[in-house]
């Protein structure tokens, strides 16, 4: 089968650092189905797991498929599966331990998959799953925030709001009834927000905390840091007492945590792959969320957030939706469609 895979690991300007290559076509078993990939998405994670912080001159023999964000159609199904049949077009993100959807056939756990949303094409729906699942368990999950609007008029504050996760989370917040008080720091990601729903923007290049109590707020009820923890401080000054803040970075920068034990606020981390990485019991939820979502975009209630659809699905693209990644001035998602 066609794909597109790494051998080692390097900077996206090395015509290495993504190669076409023909690997066998791999067969599902137990609760795995096998799909069709039709588009997939390009995520920060990617381009970390590309860059492979720490293994510099391993190589990688089979080469490595790569990506965790797609769309296609169950092709077929091991002997345990109970959710989808040959013909279901699909969503998901997958696990970050397995084989990425980078190739035309990939194996994936059907209790991470959900039915892919009757009103998007495999473009539109492959930019949302890795997203809408961080977003969702970021804010439903971990802050505790109700999904169905029994919170309504608490606020949240989603620094780097115009990323891909940032993108779906306004929409996931409003949605749940939330003041959204979104972060942007250029005219294009302002106007993107505002587009998504935002009730109000601030800045995160300038003093943060001035900009939202000039909105009338001394303190927010939660925060979403969306981009990196170098707004650690002026997130702690934000969030009310008992308040909480979920991140999604990994980071080696100072935390200090005496101004949230003074206020008793909680910090949760979110990672989307841990469920599938520890095969934890509630795995399932990822299907069931992922189902949610659908439907709620197939209702009209959220929207897709791709912003730009190159094609086809080659090593060469997948070059090019890095390389605009890493930038770190990408709003929304960027997708790659067909082989």
């Amino acid at each position: 089968m066609k794909a597109v895979a790494l051998t080692q690991y390097l900077p996206i300007e090395a015509p290495e650092s993504f190669l076409d290559v023909d690997l066998p076509k791999p067969q599902p078993t137990g609760r795995d189905i096998l799909i069709a990939v039709q588009a997939v998405a390009v995520n920060p994670v990617d381009t970390k797991v590309r860059a492979g912080r720490g293994k510099e001159g391993v190589v990688e023999d089979p080469p490595r498929v790569i990506g965790w964000d797609a769309s296609g159609v169950v092709e077929a199904v091991g002997d345990a599966v109970t959710l989808f049949k040959p013909g279901d077009a699909v969503w998901y993100a997958g696990d970050i331990t397995r084989a990425g959807c980078n190739s035309a056939f990939q194996v994936v756990d059907e209790r991470i998959v959900g039915r892919k949303p009757e009103s998007l094409s495999h473009a539109e729906a492959a930019a949302l799953p890795l997203t809408t699942i961080t977003a969702y368990e970021a804010f439903f999950d971990r802050l505790g925030i109700d999904r169905d609007g029994a919170d309504k008029g608490q606020s949240i504050l989603i620094i780097g709001a115009g990323g891909g996760v940032g993108s779906i989370g306004i929409q996931l917040a409003k949605h749940a009834g939330l003041v959204v008080i979104a972060t942007a720091s250029r005219p294009e990601t302002e106007a993107w927000v505002r587009e998504l729903g935002a009730d109000h923007v601030v800045n995160h290049r300038e003093d943060m905390v001035a900009q939202v109590r000039a909105l009338g707020l001394q303190h927010v009820d939660h925060v979403a840091i969306f981009n990196d923890m170098r707004h650690w401080a002026a997130a702690v000054e934000l969030v009310r007492p008992q308040g909480g803040i979920v991140t999604i970075d990994d980071t080696d920068l100072p935390m200090p945590m005496d101004g949230m034990k003074m206020k008793a606020a909680s910090l949760h981390w979110e990672f989307m792959f841990a469920r599938a990485m520890h095969q934890t019991r509630d795995m399932i939820e990822q299907h069931r969320l992922l189902t949610w979502a659908a439907a709620e975009i197939d209702a009209g209630r959220i929207r897709t957030t791709v912003s730009q659809v190159l094609s086809p699905i080659n090593a060469a693209n997948l070059r090019e939706a890095h390389r605009l990644i890493e930038t770190g001035k990408a709003k929304g998602k960027i997708v790659i469609e067909g082989f």
